[in-house]
């Protein structure tokens, strides 16, 4: 008697043909995300490409109760797309068109395939773009299930302010459409927020509408290096206190920046503490802008500023910052990372970050700090080495930043989601009965339990 995946893949194959494969090199590919958490296989990948094609498939894998897991880029940091209990990969990579470009309402509609950068490069001469880029080149589907964020959040918000809609497929294979696209609406639950940030676990997101940002008309960047951690987080408390508008504002610590230095050759630049600086406006609004925050800086005992004024030298910077993580495991080559993601009032954030340096310097570990600290958010790399307990030191590391984090009001995830990395902690952070609306809402929406398995809570 066939197994009941066996079932569905016969089935499936009948209108998309080649499209579902057991290929062992592609299920391997999309046995894992990036990060530490045991690969397992999926039984067979699926590449769709239409909504329709998603929506036969699920209600195929709902008769058959069959685990439906969906893959993006696989870019997630937390095990989000590791298929635990085998099952279906949903690769959405090929779903990629942009559908609509509404520039005098500054809105798009796209598929859940298509990366934050090549939705950038489509919009390039129309004087819009997409300000959500979570560094990695991920899918704007798989940033909406994880609820992304990115280094200009600061300034525009993170993908759920700028999400208007989305085109979503329920377990059992029914197609809803969430929002629309008007600003605001009063009518009914705001299903476009339950899906945002619910990591595949209620629906598979295949079409989403976005909102649009006009190009600034001038925009500068520059780089602060400072004496202490300390004096670089309290300038970041500073500046964003005072209300000064920065579009970015990011934090590295000596350990980093020493990475960054020999990674993307970043020369004449000192492995200090580093605020990455970036404004945003009018020419006369950005000049005032960055007058603010160096003198801020220099109250903190900063060098002052380094300006980018070419967008060539801008570009360069901030790939330098987005290539952080890769940089941090080229510098212990044979380690493994652990990105941890915690975020706090910003009014905590000097006790939140100079208290992980402590437990880092306690464990005995290597961890460069980096973080989008406008709004509080940081994340440590935490090298795993290769020796017998290393992965279990690592992960106590994590346990005590993120304890931190949660006694000074915090969250033990500001972007990359809970996945399996983080399940243990949430509870301690939304609260018994705030977990258990979750879990209902979960077996309402997916009473047979397929949709990415495993993922969120402990069982």
């Amino acid at each position: 008697m066939p197994r009941p995946v066996d079932t569905v893949i016969d089935a499936a194959r009948a209108f998309m043909a080649e499209r579902i494969t057991t290929n062992a090199g592609l299920r391997d590919h999309h046995s894992h995300g990036q990060d530490t958490q045991p690969p397992v296989q999926p039984d067979a990948v699926a590449f769709i490409e239409t909504t329709e094609e998603a929506s036969r498939l699920l209600a195929l894998c709902h008769a058959h109760g069959v685990p439906v897991v969906p893959f993006g880029t696989g870019t997630s940091l937390e095990g989000h797309v590791t298929p635990v209990r085998g099952g279906i990969s949903l690769d959405l990579g090929r779903m990629t068109a942009v559908l609509e470009v509404n520039a005098a309402d500054m809105d798009c509609r796209v598929q859940a395939g298509l990366t934050h950068r090549s939705l950038n490069t489509h919009l390039r001469d129309q004087g819009l773009f997409f300000p959500v880029d979570p560094g990695a080149d991920a899918s704007l589907g798989g940033m909406c299930a994880t609820r992304a964020s990115g280094t200009a959040a600061v300034r525009y918000g993170t993908i759920r302010e700028n999400t208007l809609g989305l085109t979503v497929v329920l377990a059992d294979g029914r197609v809803i459409r969430t929002g629309g696209r008007v600003r605001k609406s009063a009518a009914g639950y705001d299903l476009t927020r339950l899906f945002i940030g619910s990591e595949g676990t209620l629906g598979v997101i295949t079409e989403i509408q976005l909102r649009l940002h006009g190009i600034p008309e001038a925009s500068s960047a520059a780089i602060c290096q400072f004496p202490s951690l300390g004096s670089a987080v309290e300038t970041v408390i500073a500046v964003m206190q005072l209300g000064i508008p920065v579009a970015r504002i990011e934090l590295l610590d000596e350990v980093q920046m020493a990475a960054c230095i020999a990674y993307s050759r970043l020369e004449g630049l000192k492995p200090a503490p580093t605020l990455f600086f970036e404004f945003h406006g009018t020419a006369a609004a950005v000049a005032e802008q960055a007058r603010q925050a160096e003198e801020i800086a220099e109250g903190f005992g900063a060098d002052g500023f380094q300006w980018a004024t070419e967008p060539a030298e801008r570009t360069r910077l901030w790939r330098a910052r987005h290539d952080a993580y890769w940089a941090a495991l080229a510098a212990k080559p044979g380690h493994q990372g652990i990105a941890t993601d915690a975020i706090v009032p910003i009014s905590r954030l000097a006790e939140a970050i100079l208290g992980a340096q402590e437990d880092i310097r306690a464990s005995g570990l290597t961890a460069p700090i980096v973080g989008h600290v406008g709004d509080g958010n940081f994340h440590t790399v935490i090298l795993v080495p290769p020796e017998p307990g290393g992965l279990d030191r690592a992960w106590e590391l994590d346990k005590k930043i993120v304890a931190r984090a949660l006694s000074l009001g915090g969250s033990c995830s500001g972007e990359h989601g809970v996945g399996i990395g983080k399940r243990e902690f949430l509870e301690a952070e939304v609260g018994a009965d705030a977990l258990e609306v979750m879990r209902s809402l979960k077996s309402s929406l997916d009473p047979k339990g397929i949709l990415n398995p495993g993922k969120i809570f402990l069982n």
